[in-house]
C-alpha cells in the first residue's frame, strides 16, 4: 500500500469517527428529551391550536401515528440543538485541508448560513404560522369543524420550515457568488427584475394558495437578496496573494486537490 492509499484511508477513518461522533451527540439529545416529546409536538402544534374553534382538537388517523409523529420531531429538536456540534465536527475535518485566507472566508460562512437557516425557522414558526392558518380558517365555511391530521400537519411545517430556512440563505448564495467571480455587484443588481419575479414565482408554488403567504415568502427573499448585494459590496475588496507560506494546516496530506495554476504560481515564489 502506498503514501497515496494510505493518506486516503486515514481521512475516510477520521471521517466516519467524526460522523460517529455528531450521531451519538444527536442520539443522547434525543433520548434525554422523549420524556417531554408529547410537550414539544404541543409547542409546534400551538400555532394550529390557536387557530381552530374552542374545544377542537387535532387528530390522528394511523395507528401508530399518535407515537412516531412526536418522536420525529423529538429527533428534530435534538439535531437542531446539536448543530454547532455537528458543524463544528464537519469544519474540524475540511479546515487542515484549506489555506488561511479560506479558513477566514469559510468559518463566518458557515456560522452565517447555519443562523440564517434558524432565523428563517423562527420567523415562519412565530410570523408565518400564525398568520397563514388564521387565514385559512376565516376562509372555512361555518359548516365544517377543522380537525387538521397531526402527521400532514408536521409535512406541511416541514415544508415550510425548510422553505423560509433555505430562503433565508440567500445573502450567502449571492455574497458566494461574488467572491467565487462567478457574477459581479453590478450584474446582481441588474438581475433584480428578474429576482423580484423568480421570488413570486417561488413562493407561490412552495406556499400554500393564499396571497399573504406568498407574500411573506417572496418579500424576506427579494430583501435578503439586496442584503445579500450590500454584504458582497462591502467584502469585494480583492483577495490577497496567497503567501508562499500559507500553507494547510497539520501534515499538509488533507484532501485537497492544488490545480496547476496554484502550483506553478506557488514554485514561482
Amino acid at each position: 500500500m502506498n503514501a497515496q492509499q494510505e493518506t486516503f484511508i486515514s481521512h475516510l477513518i477520521e471521517l466516519r469517527d467524526r460522523l460517529l461522533r455528531a450521531v451519538i451527540v444527536v442520539l443522547v439529545l434525543f433520548v434525554v428529551l422523549m420524556p417531554w416529546a408529547g410537550e414539544l409536538y404541543d409547542i409546534l402544534a400551538l400555532p394550529m391550536m390557536n387557530t381552530l374553534p374552542q374545544g377542537t382538537n387535532m387528530i390522528a388517523t394511523g395507528v401508530v401515528t399518535p407515537f412516531f409523529v412526536p418522536v420525529k420531531v423529538t429527533l428534530l429538536v435534538a439535531f437542531l440543538i446539536a448543530l454547532p456540534y455537528v458543524l463544528y465536527q464537519a469544519w474540524a475535518f475540511i479546515a487542515p485541508g484549506l489555506y488561511s485566507h479560506e479558513r477566514r472566508v469559510g468559518l463566518p460562512l458557515v456560522v452565517g448560513s447555519t443562523l440564517l437557516f434558524i432565523l428563517g425557522m423562527a420567523f415562519c414558526y412565530f410570523f408565518v404560522f400564525g398568520t397563514v392558518f388564521a387565514f385559512i380558517a376565516e376562509f372555512a365555511p361555518k359548516s365544517i369543524v377543522p380537525a387538521p391530521d397531526i402527521e400532514q400537519y408536521l409535512s406541511f411545517v416541514m415544508t415550510l420550515f425548510l422553505a423560509f430556512g433555505i430562503t433565508f440563505e440567500v445573502p450567502v448564495a449571492v455574497v458566494l457568488l461574488v467572491k467565487a467571480g462567478v457574477v459581479g455587484v453590478d450584474k446582481l443588481k441588474e438581475a433584480r427584475p428578474y429576482v423580484i419575479v423568480g421570488a413570486f414565482v417561488i413562493a407561490a408554488i412552495i406556499t400554500p394558495p393564499d396571497v399573504i403567504s406568498q407574500f411573506m415568502l417572496a418579500v424576506p427573499m427579494i430583501l435578503l437578496y439586496e442584503v445579500g448585494i450590500l454584504i458582497a459590496r462591502m467584502s469585494g475588496k480583492k483577495p490577497e496573494p496567497v503567501a508562499a507560506d500559507d500553507t494547510p494546516q497539520g501534515d499538509g496530506s488533507a484532501p485537497r486537490a492544488i490545480d496547476g495554476a496554484e502550483t506553478a504560481e506557488r514554485d514561482g515564489k
